[in-house]
């Protein structure tokens, strides 16, 4: 009994030891699972942190619908035409970037790109990743892409944050916009002289120029510029009574976008930076001048004027012999006669004339909104130069000027001042008046007188409902201090004659004889095939009756519904 009793015992105390180190057990394998546990929350941490790093730096770069969040040094204002639509507009865009030193897994870079990037030629991405420290994977990305590369947190991925610059309507308006350079600098054009304006104002500036007009006068110019043959040619269309300009065009021109450094000539501002010896167009301003000092009415006769006269070794003679030699004042202007136009001037005189051409703008230094503006020389009016003059020759102005001048001769006489800036001004007082009262209808009449009757050199122009009224001017190129067989072919217009609202201006640059060219006469049936003369009203004339035919109906109607 007492051999039981220990056996049991023993087994007792056997079972106590088995159960302590199963005991033991337990715990070693707890403190395992807290530390796998441990090691897990740690990994999750540095996750955690990792992803808040990159959320943080997200924003700075986060692309929006407005891109609102420019810097101030990038940041430029947008410039729309007078119906809101975009001429000029500034977006913001990424471009990805990938630093090769910081790369640390090329396989895994390269798989995750391509899924991102499916149609990329990998092969010279990844010859980039063995041969470049830097290269750009991807300009202007997408939004979408944009998150998804980021997302991976590859720290070699540098993303890089652009302004463009981009112009919707490309060529159209490129000689009003002009360009930036890479550094977002205005180089010229408006982005030139409003440069500083632009970086500062949050509002786009709005520009008194129509798209559509734009379009139609461009198209017109570009066509008979090619029936033509001219080595450029531009248009100016211009509100006489406030200087609001509708449109304004030269060709040829460029696309900004390009960024185009242009060297070549060719491609000047022909409105505003060319200056021409513009022919028989100044005959109105020297009959303006003579009503303006009451030496001269309409009906005012000249008589027994000769073919040609001379002054010094030049000789001034008429550009068509069959002008009679017996003339009234308004006559003399309808049938563009230069004798009788030298004869007009020389009642006025020399200096009365030259300060009547500098008032009016013609030759007077303009302020302009774009800098790309020709000075203007100071001439010394001698005799000779005041006949000269009298009909366009000897004296170099802009389009620009000259849309100024008769934009005073027609307006009722009062100054106005070209813009392309529109003010949203209601004050519609009238500038100081510079001609006395009267004089402007006279010009006027006599202006329609060119274009809707027999004598006149503008018929091609009669378009029939806008009552257009203007003149002629062809006028030889000044060359090694002579005159060359190029011409410059002008047809400065306003319209309509019985309330004058535009000032119309189309000039062709040596311009040459269309042999195949059709000509519809408007002021009686049948028509002509071939141009008979390399002149205004065979050239300019015809382009300014066939943009009418396209603008008129749009002018009109927005005329009508502003009234």
């Amino acid at each position: 009994m007492e051999k039981l009793r220990s056996k049991i015992i023993i087994e007792d105390y056997k079972n106590n030891f088995v159960y302590k180190k199963n005991d033991t057990n337990l715990n070693i394998q707890f403190n395992r699972v807290a530390f796998i546990f441990f090691i897990f929350f740690i990994i999750h941490l540095i996750y955690t942190i990792h992803l808040i790093h990159l959320g943080s730096r997200k924003p700075k770069l986060e692309m929006t619908d407005n891109f609102s969040t420019l810097s101030n040094k990038l940041y430029r204002a947008d410039i729309t035409d007078i119906n809101g639509n975009y001429l000029a507009k500034t977006v913001k865009s990424i471009d990805i970037g990938i630093k090769t030193s910081e790369v640390i897994d090329k396989k895994k870079l390269l798989l995750s790109l391509k899924i991102i990037f499916p149609n990329k030629d990998f092969n010279k991405i990844e010859k980039k990743l063995n041969q470049k420290k830097y290269f750009y994977l991807e300009k202007k990305i997408s939004e979408e892409n944009y998150e998804k590369i980021m997302k991976l947190g590859d720290k070699s991925i540098k993303p890089e944050e652009k302004v463009l610059r981009i112009y919707p309507q490309k060529n159209l308006f490129s000689h009003i916009i002009g360009q930036i350079d890479d550094d977002n600098n205005g180089i010229s054009g408006l982005e030139k002289s409003f440069d500083k304006i632009l970086r500062k104002i949050k509002k786009p500036i709005k520009l008194t120029v129509d798209k559509d007009i734009q379009f139609l006068v461009r198209k017109e110019l570009i066509k008979y510029q090619e029936i033509f043959k001219s080595k450029g040619s531009a248009a100016i269309l211009m509100n006489v009574n406030n200087g609001n300009i509708v449109s304004l065009i030269s060709l040829p021109d460029f696309n900004p976008n390009e960024r185009q450094n242009i060297t070549d000539v060719n491609f000047i501002n022909r409105v505003t930076k060319g200056t021409y010896e513009l022919g028989s167009v100044f005959k109105p301003l020297t009959f303006a001048s003579a009503l303006n000092e009451d030496l001269i009415k309409p009906e005012t006769e000249f008589l027994d004027l000769p073919k040609s006269i001379r002054c010094d070794k030049h000789r001034i003679g008429e550009y068509d012999n069959k002008i009679p030699s017996d003339l009234t004042a308004e006559q003399i202007l309808i049938r563009s006669g230069n004798i009788g136009s030298v004869r007009i001037a020389q009642l006025i005189g020399p200096e009365k004339h030259k300060s009547f051409l500098e008032k009016v703008g013609v030759l007077s230094s303009i302020d302009f909104d774009i800098d790309e503006v020709a000075p203007q020389k100071d001439y010394n009016f001698g005799k000779c130069k005041l006949a000269t003059a009298s009909f366009g020759h000897g004296v170099a102005t802009t389009i620009l000027q000259l849309a100024k001048g008769y934009a005073v001769i027609s307006n009722g006489g009062y100054d106005v001042k070209p813009t392309l800036i529109n003010k949203n001004s209601e004050n519609k007082e009238k500038g100081n008046r510079l001609i006395n009262k009267g004089v402007s209808e006279q010009v006027v009449t006599a202006l329609r007188k060119i274009v809707n009757t027999e004598e006149g050199t503008a018929k091609f122009a009669n378009v029939p409902n806008y009552e257009i009224g203007g003149k002629t001017g062809t006028a030889d190129q000044p060359k090694d201090g002579s005159y060359s067989e190029a011409k410059i072919n002008t047809f400065a217009s306003i319209f309509p004659t019985s309330n004058p609202q535009y000032v119309f201006i189309v000039m062709l640059d040596t311009p040459q004889k269309a042999k195949d060219y059709y000509y519809k006469y408007r002021h009686q049936k049948g028509g002509w095939k071939g141009t008979l003369y390399n002149t205004a009203g065979w050239t300019s004339v015809e382009v300014v009756g066939k943009i009418m035919d396209k603008i008129g109906p749009i002018l009109a109607t927005k005329y009508l519904e502003i009234n």
